[in-house]
């Protein structure tokens, strides 16, 4: 009689539980621009959401210890004339973050380690290129300053945002709008999906589709697409009766898919998160309550269902922790940061184990916040893996880095236009003269702040001394 083989597999018995109520964000005004991104991200330092915002687009940053209730005055990051559609953190530079946004801009923003008594309103730089609204940002993986954005104007172009200049436009490759841009683990190759049902693989610096699939997914919602670490892409779409779909691929033969799986009718668009050092990806549907995830292999069927985190509560958005965000002495292997309709809950996937000692094979060495290449290097055909850090004693940030912008020939770059304030060669780097001029405001705040303090305290002790002598 033959008995069926269950398969091995230290992430089988991987659980998702929610924190602690007290560990949540309360009182947060999620946007609820009709966009299918994340709406949030998240490093080791900071959580990032996009909120409501009157007149404009804003986005909060809060430090990833302010849990709790969030005052309702809380500063927010406010710089955008329209809705900010998506977010994301620099994997160089935790205090750097890029914004896109409705009004058809991109902007670069430094974060402060301390808490801004205001809104901050001005942006390290900003990026204009594009004539459509921008819906899509993503940082190379390791190239310094080298950021990716993708507009309705089905442009791609690709940033040096240490210059502010374009270092490349692909501007013919999409002949409708594109859903989603991934790149590959050394940025030298990126997967595209496009509402032409058409899957890409696009190298940047030569300017050619490599290769394309049409009709991975054969419905007409978005698909999106995601790189694997043994090269293959993971998509999921929906098929032509509006089931949900997953499917593996070979970019080398793109004829057949490797898997493809039929998933549910449900509506929302599946957002998949990717971890490179344990190959799990995890489908995240927006409207959903559920996360579904599920370990690539190289056996068959290839894509391995291992469960399903369920709650009550549907999620708006979701954040993703970087690997070395971790609590690696709980066995801690993903970090979700999921959004309702007013706070951030994070759920915490966790591999069951008996020691708390630090376990090799769960935490392989992971990519670390420095960069491999200089965005020079890149453009001029470099290639390099991400430079890898261990986390047996835990991920220590680094000291706050300040990103400096140097535009180069800003005249002919880009005229001057309306009030905005010009830059001339004389003027000193932009992100110095924020940091100096933000620095000023802060110690003036406070110092308004301990001089009201003072005369609080003295108020209060001319009061006491009026009751002990009135008790006298």
């Amino acid at each position: 009689m033959s008995r069926r083989v269950v398969r091995q597999s230290k992430f089988r018995h991987v659980f998702g539980q929610a924190a602690k109520a007290d560990q949540s964000y309360e009182d947060i005004r999620v946007s609820k621009v009709t966009w299918d991104s994340s709406f949030c991200a998240v490093n080791p330092k900071f959580l990032a959401i996009i909120v409501e915002a009157g007149g404009g687009g804003a986005f909060i940053v809060l430090p990833l210890a302010k849990t709790g209730r969030v005052d309702k005055n809380y500063p927010l990051v406010t710089g955008h004339t329209a809705p900010v559609l998506d977010i994301d953190w620099c994997p160089h530079n935790d205090n750097v973050i890029a914004s896109a946004s409705d009004d058809t801009t991109v902007m670069v923003w430094q974060i402060p380690d301390y808490t801004p008594m205001r809104n901050i309103t001005e942006p390290i730089i900003t990026l204009e290129g594009h004539s459509k609204r921008v819906g899509i940002l993503c940082w190379h993986p390791t190239a310094r300053n080298v950021l990716l954005s993708a507009g309705g104007d089905n442009v791609i172009i690709i940033w040096n945002v240490g210059t502010g200049e374009v270092l490349l436009s692909l501007d013919d490759m999409h002949p409708d709008v594109i859903h989603s841009v991934c790149w590959n683990s050394n940025g030298s190759l990126l997967a595209t999906t496009c509402k032409d049902k058409t899957l890409r693989i696009i190298d940047p610096r030569k300017g050619q589709v490599v290769a394309e699939r049409f009709a991975a997914h054969e419905g007409m919602r978005p698909m999106r697409a995601v790189f694997t670490r043994q090269g293959h892409i993971f998509t999921t779409g929906f098929t032509r009766m509006s089931q949900r779909e997953l499917g593996l691929w070979d970019p080398n033969n793109f004829e057949e898919p490797v898997a493809l799986q039929e998933m549910d009718t449900s509506n929302g668009v599946l957002l998949p998160f990717y971890d490179p050092d344990s190959s799990i990806v995890y489908l995240c549907g927006k409207g959903d309550s559920s996360i579904r995830y599920f370990e690539i292999t190289d056996e068959p069927p290839f894509v391995h269902y291992l469960n399903t985190f369920s709650s009550k509560e549907p999620q708006r958005g979701m954040g993703f922790m970087p690997k070395r965000g971790l609590e690696v002495n709980k066995c801690e292997i993903a970090r979700f940061y999921k959004l309702h309709e007013r706070k951030c809950e994070p759920i915490i996937m966790t591999v069951p184990r008996k020691s708390d000692l630090f376990q090799d094979d769960l935490y392989p060495d992971t990519p670390g916040p420095e960069p491999a290449l200089e965005a020079d290097e890149w453009l001029a055909g470099q290639d390099a893996e991400p430079v890898l850090i261990s986390l047996r004693d835990g991920y220590i940030p680094p000291k706050h880095r300040e990103l400096r912008v140097t535009k180069r020939n800003i005249l002919d770059v880009r005229p001057p236009s309306g009030p905005r304030r010009s830059q001339s060669a004389s003027d000193a780097p932009l992100s110095q003269q924020h940091t100096l001029e933000t620095l000023l405001e802060e110690i003036k705040a406070l110092r308004e702040q301990v001089q009201a303090q003072e005369q609080r305290i003295t108020a209060l002790e001319n009061m006491l001394c009026e009751l002990v002598d009135g008790t006298d």
